[in-house]
């Protein structure tokens, strides 16, 4: 722990009671105890409890008028940490985070030692940005430098290109031989191409990542995350590391090395700790080579809970009722990537007991649910939706998922299996909750079928979350305006209606209507949470089959009449509901227009 200054000491003692650390009384008591016991007051405060070492580097910033930076769960991107070398990095505990204006931006841990700041800038020949960061959370950085490549190992990169390919010229077309397959994972197993997928995939895996995509250009090779929905790029690998790369990944997930005209599936497992990783991996001829995207499923990491995936209100009572139905049909909708397999799951987690049988249908299996029998289709040896639906119906089911409603078969096999007193939930692709019932009729699935079978549906899409770091704010004028268009109508008039709604919509203090202004939240960004978000939640719009609509579905109406008819009946709509997710500061108004348009409500 640093020595501070008597003058900084004093600041950040003033306010530690400020903000209620401590109380002037405790604050006298622990420095004559510290006095008495001769260590130093900061240390005594950290090993008491008052205050962990995170806060009082946030603290003793704050004291000195510095930026500060919590490292501790914070992961760099590996082309980041090659900004300053990791002996330069260890003997000035100081860190990379970025650039900013051709100053490199680093965290340190003697932040406000301007000679120890001048020193570094001079050593490194840049000027720099500092931002204050404890000892603690500039180590967690350090240790990802194990992780990263060091310039000689990409170096060596290019030469492995050669070995890694050898055996590929002798193999023949339909697959490697046990022997050159041995042979190949022998070379690369401690190659520099080896150190560089793990590199990727742990980092991706860290930082919560739901794809990596690799993707070759004319003259590199370029390596992309998905985080919170947004693709971000992370690294930038020589084109010569493309082929070996790519081979690699082949291996792992079982894939013929030397075919480059199709596309191939394959699946494979990363360990991270005691963590299983199920990936996915898929990879398609493009231009300038082959394009891998590997998809990251974290079994121990995905809350199956409906609350904590942000369900709330009316859609969270809505589904829950339609789960205690016997038979018919509750559809998800919804983009690839919104969710719609994990409600799925979080659906079966809700009526999973031993007293009922559930057979699912997926492709692929995602997650693996103790007491549910999970089927994994296959077309290469004729198990379809179609054809495993028939079987399933032989096993004494009494719920039913099929992972999708990809074509007309599936769907009026689906339809029947609801009649004949089967619970069955699937997904389909559509814009919006309505437009299931006319997708369906377009599969040409009867109308009177749809009116009798489908009991709910759901509209789904995924915005990023505000991170726990925050901060509040007063709408603008077009926030204040877009909010009331929106859901000025939803909000109460008075304080009775608000007890009212808080129940009804699940949302505690509403804003009252014909406010000029609104207060809303948005997060700090940091490397933990970039541009202020950390996590996702769901949008939703939910609603029975009524009477009503199932006339309109009888008279083969639109999307848009049905859609009406069932805001009509009290559906919040997806826009609706990120928005008042925004108001009540789980995310903002800009998420819930990115993902919800006005056109997909």
């Amino acid at each position: 722990m640093s020595v501070l200054s008597a003058s900084t000491q004093q600041k950040v003692e003033d306010t530690l009671i400020r903000r209620r650390f401590l109380t002037a009384d405790e604050l006298v008591r622990l420095k004559d105890e510290a006095a008495k016991k001769h260590v130093p007051f900061m240390s005594l405060l950290v090993s008491e409890g008052h205050v962990d070492n995170e806060q009082l580097a946030h603290l003793t910033a704050d004291a000195n008028g510095l930026p500060y930076v919590n490292l501790l769960k914070a992961r760099i991107a590996p082309a980041i940490l090659d900004l300053l070398s990791e002996d330069i990095a260890e003997r000035y505990m100081a860190v990379p985070l970025g650039e900013m204006q051709h100053r490199l931006v680093v965290a340190m841990l003697d932040a406000d030692n301007v000679q120890a700041v001048d020193f570094l800038s001079n050593k490194i020949g840049r000027p720099l940005k500092v931002y204050a960061a404890s000892e603690e959370g500039i180590r967690q950085v350090l240790k990802q430098y194990q992780l990263q490549l060091t310039q000689a190992e990409v170096g060596e990169l290019k030469a492995m290109e050669v070995a890694d390919q050898a055996p590929v010229q002798n193999k023949k077309n339909r697959g490697l031989s046990l022997a050159n397959e041995q042979n190949i994972k022998t070379i690369v197993q401690d190659s520099p191409i080896s150190k560089a997928l793990s590199t990727i995939l742990e980092y991706a895996a860290k930082n919560r990542a739901s794809d990596v995509h690799i993707e070759p250009l004319e003259k590199s090779l370029k390596i992309r995350c998905r985080i919170d929905g947004v693709l971000r790029e992370i690294m930038e690998l020589p084109k010569s590391t493309e082929p070996p790369l790519i081979s690699r990944i082949k291996i792992l997930s079982n894939l013929k090395i030397d075919e480059h005209r199709i596309p191939q599936d394959g699946q494979s497992t990363l360990r991270l700790g005691d963590n299983e990783i199920d990936l996915r991996i898929a990879i398609a001829p493009v231009v300038w080579g082959e394009q891998v995207v590997i998809r990251l499923l974290d079994k121990g990491g995905t809350s199956l809970k409906l609350e904590d995936m942000g369900y709330i209100g009316r859609p969270l009572r809505t589904i829950r009722s339609a789960l205690t139905q016997t038979s018919g049909m509750i559809l998800t909708s919804g983009p690839t990537g919104s969710g719609k397999s994990t409600s799925l799951y979080a659906l079966l987690k809700e009526v999973n007991n031993d007293s009922i049988n559930i057979v699912t249908l997926e492709d692929p299996v995602e997650y693996k649910m103790p007491g549910i029998n999970q089927i994994q289709v296959n077309n290469e040896v004729g198990l379809t939706f179609a054809t495993g639906l028939r079987s399933i119906l032989r096993q004494d089911p009494n719920i039913i998922m099929v992972g999708e409603i990809r074509d007309r078969e599936t769907a009026e096999l689906a339809v029947q299996s609801a009649l004949t007193g089967h619970l069955v939930f699937s997904t389909l692709h559509t814009n919006s909750a309505a437009g299931i019932l006319p997708r369906l009729l377009d599969m040409g699935v009867e109308p009177f079928l749809i009116a009798s079978t489908v009991r709910t549906v759901i509209g789904q899409r995924l915005v990023r979350r505000i991170g726990p770091e925050h901060e509040t704010y007063q709408s603008t004028p077009v926030e204040a305006a877009s909010i009331k268009e929106t859901v000025g109508h939803l909000l109460p008039v008075n304080e009775e209606e608000q007890k009212k709604l808080a129940i009804d919509l699940g949302f505690e203090n509403l804003p009252l209507q014909g406010q000029s202004a609104y207060t809303l939240t948005k997060g700090i960004d940091s490397i933990d949470t970039p541009e202020g978000y950390k996590g996702r939640l769901g949008l939703y719009e939910v609603f029975t089959v009524s009477e009503q609509i199932q006339e309109l579905i009888l008279k083969r109406a639109t999307s848009a009449e049905i859609q009406a008819e069932a805001q009509k009946q009290g559906m919040v709509t997806m826009r609706e509901d990120g928005y008042l997710k925004a108001l009540a500061g789980l995310t903002t108004i800009g998420e819930a227009n990115r993902v919800a348009a006005a056109d997909n409500a």
